[in-house]
């Protein structure tokens, strides 16, 4: 969304960390560019580092432990995100007795789940049934 005047982006838009485009009047460049329908004013976003917490990485998402884990984070300059959508090849670990990422490694496309958006498969060293469903975000400004 257009912080300037509130337009929203027509559609879903993707961001690529191996792609950058240039940003007009600038020497610099982004990994999204925009230029607001509405008011014409170009807007940009930049993936940076997550910011340094205690874990060095998300730490696993438990039926024990249901927090919001940091996953990306963006520069966005005269933008705002509002969603984000849940798409594409995903790899995950599973969980061991204690809730740590210790176990077997799965992928998983998101674009091909059942029509209930879950995913599920069998890790066959743990004997346990694994899964993904019930997908939620939540943007945060730093």
């Amino acid at each position: 969304m257009c912080t300037s005047c509130r337009e929203t982006h027509p559609k879903t838009v993707s961001l690529n960390q191996k792609e950058e485009y240039e940003i007009s009047g600038s020497r610099g460049s982004a990994h999204f560019v925009w230029r607001c329908s509405n008011c014409k004013k170009e807007h940009s976003a930049s993936f940076i580092p997550i910011p340094p917490s205690k874990d060095t990485s998300p730490r696993p998402y438990t039926s024990q432990n249901g927090t919001f884990q940091p996953l990306i984070a963006l520069d966005c300059r005269g933008l705002e995100f509002t969603q984000f959508h849940f798409t594409g090849k995903w790899h995950c670990l599973a969980a061991d007795d204690d809730g740590n990422a210790k176990g077997a490694e799965f992928q998983f496309d998101l674009d091909e789940v059942d029509e209930d958006g879950r995913w599920d498969d069998y890790d066959e060293d743990a004997a346990r049934e694994v899964g993904v469903r019930e997908l939620k975000s939540r943007i945060e400004r730093l």
